[in-house]
């Protein structure tokens, strides 16, 4: 089974309908797609309120990829507003709940940052996060290469299969340490994580101005020829996992919601049980 979706719901005016709210953006969205990567949780932990929203405004069968909390993948700076990395662990694990027993939880991404490299105590720390959240299904995603260094690419894989990680395939610029290669290859027979964050190698790194560069970071629009070529990528990964789930993530002009429309359209795609809003703006533009 594939699932396609976007990172995130609030960045899509394409998929809106001119008489929705800014507050009627994910009713909008689940019109579209099935699963949508929840990118909130990892700037702070979600209150249960939030959660219910948004769990009344998809239908039953959506699904969420919600990101780890900043706190558990090391990208917070300052002062952590927990108690304990206990307390935080737990709290995070609370504003789940509503989610888990919706069974609207796809998977919680675990995104670790570019300086996160290939050494034993990252590795401790992965087998920490491991059993803090040893109940959830947990996706890991590297960004830095050395995880796939020729000399540890394949241990890589042997702990991620061991240990129960889904593995997130990224296809995203190759810019030196600070990117990883696509590695189609699947740690979980149940399921798999396709990310696409476009080819844009020059706006990949922060050039120092921190506006620009994310304005910048994800402007790509894949091209059919490349889209046929992560079709196969998927086909590849649907013989390896029972789930495969795409999610484009080269949204900084726009583009991901309709590259999404075309790999769509490549697999014939046609989902049921979406929201009822159906929009037909995408028809006629292949």
């Amino acid at each position: 089974m594939i699932h396609v979706g976007l990172t995130g719901w609030g960045d899509h005016p394409d998929i809106y309908s001119t008489e929705s709210k800014s507050s009627e953006k994910l009713v909008d969205y689940s019109a579209h797609f099935p699963v949508v990567e929840l990118d909130a949780a990892f700037y702070a932990i979600q209150p249960e309120r939030n959660m219910l929203k948004w769990i009344r405004e998809t239908p039953d069968t959506f699904r969420f990829v919600v990101k780890a909390y900043q706190g558990i993948t090391g990208h917070l700076r300052g002062e952590s507003p927990f108690k304990s990395t206990e307390e935080m662990f737990t709290l995070y694990k609370e504003s789940l709940a509503p989610l888990v027993e919706a069974n609207k939880l796809s998977m919680v991404l675990v995104q670790f940052p570019p300086w996160f490299d290939c050494q034993k105590k990252h590795v401790d720390y992965i087998n920490e996060v491991r059993e803090q959240l040893q109940d959830l299904p947990l996706a890991i995603e590297f960004r830095h290469q050395s995880w796939y260094y020729p000399e540890f690419k394949q241990k890589t894989l042997d702990y991620l299969t061991n240990n129960q990680w889904i593995h997130s395939v990224c296809d995203e610029p190759q810019s030196g340490e600070g990117s990883i290669p696509l590695v189609a290859i699947s740690t979980n027979k149940d399921h798999v994580l396709l990310r696409l964050h476009g080819r844009n190698v020059h706006g990949w790194r922060n050039p120092g101005n921190d506006q620009k560069w994310r304005e910048v970071r994800y402007l790509y629009d894949y091209n059919m020829k490349e889209l046929r070529q992560i079709a196969d990528i998927v086909k590849s990964l649907e013989k390896q996992s029972k789930q495969v789930t795409v999610l484009f993530n080269n949204n900084s002009g726009g583009h991901a919601a309709n590259n999404a429309k075309q790999f769509m359209r490549l697999f014939a795609i046609q989902y049921e049980g979406l929201a009822p809003k159906q929009l037909d703006m995408f028809e006629g533009e292949w």
